[in-house]
């Protein structure tokens, strides 16, 4: 009975946080038009504290703004009688759509191994792969090829020193979401570190969704499919039709 007396009088005397994160955004949702070509995220923020200002160990800020999860079959190919062709396939349970990692140091100042491990920060650490044929023994060399093609295609993003840090208490980075993301809520994050630590984290969220003409298309293809089809079809006639036109004025011209 002392013990817990003890322990809950320990509880309640704790002092507050010393260091906490705030965070705002530019603005909380996407919206992909049928001229979309990508978009940039301003996230900014600051320290409150109840305390002075410490500087040893320095205090770092990493941003990570991740898409919609989903599984990915990750094939490899290996060339049979001259062909080129899918032989072995590795299912990854759950990987980002889309993933930024931005830091306000260099990345192994600014969080440890063990932290990233906990938090799930870093883009290899973002993706979940519980097994893999019994057949393949490099199951991981799948993992980093989704890593390179999405890297090629601006889907995971890794940029060291982007977030800028203001007397270790306003901070402020840019993301930039290219034009083939999808769809949905993504997730940001921002983590406060001293040591390689996390020593506070805050999360948000941007919604992505499409609009206009793109929406409609996009409601039609999943709800009315055959009707999605024809349409398609008279939209690529009607395209082959008038550049055969367009040809044949320019030739008789």
């Amino acid at each position: 009975m002392i013990r817990l007396a003890l322990l809950l009088l320990a509880l309640f005397t704790l002092p507050a946080r010393a260091e906490e994160v705030v965070m705002g955004m530019s603005k909380d949702s996407v919206s992909i038009t049928t001229d979309f070509d990508g978009s940039e995220i301003l996230i900014f923020g600051a320290v409150k504290r109840e305390a002075p200002i410490r500087t040893d160990p320095p205090l770092q800020v990493i941003v990570t703004v991740a898409g919609p999860v989903e599984p990915v079959t990750v094939w490899r190919k290996a060339r049979r009688l001259g062909i080129w062709v899918n032989t072995d396939a590795v299912e990854i349970d759950a990987a980002p759509s889309f993933y930024a990692v931005a830091t306000s140091a260099p990345w192994d100042e600014v969080i440890t191994d063990v932290e990233d491990l906990r938090h799930k920060v870093s883009v290899p650490r973002a993706i979940r792969s519980v097994g893999a044929p019994m057949n393949i023994l490099d199951s991981q060399s799948f993992t980093d090829a989704l890593i390179r093609l999405r890297e090629s295609e601006g889907l995971y993003q890794l940029r060291a020193n982007s977030v800028e840090l203001r007397d270790s208490t306003l901070f402020d980075t840019a993301i930039s979401m290219p034009a083939n993301i999808v769809e949905g809520l993504y997730s940001t994050r921002v983590f406060l570190t001293r040591d390689g630590r996390v020593v506070s984290q805050h999360a948000s969220v941007i919604e992505v969704r499409k609009v206009g003409l793109e929406r409609w298309l996009f409601n039609l293809s999943r709800n009315q499919a055959p009707l999605y089809g024809l349409l398609s079809l008279a939209i690529a006639i009607a395209a082959g039709w008038g550049a055969s036109a367009a040809f044949r004025a320019m030739k008789s011209g």
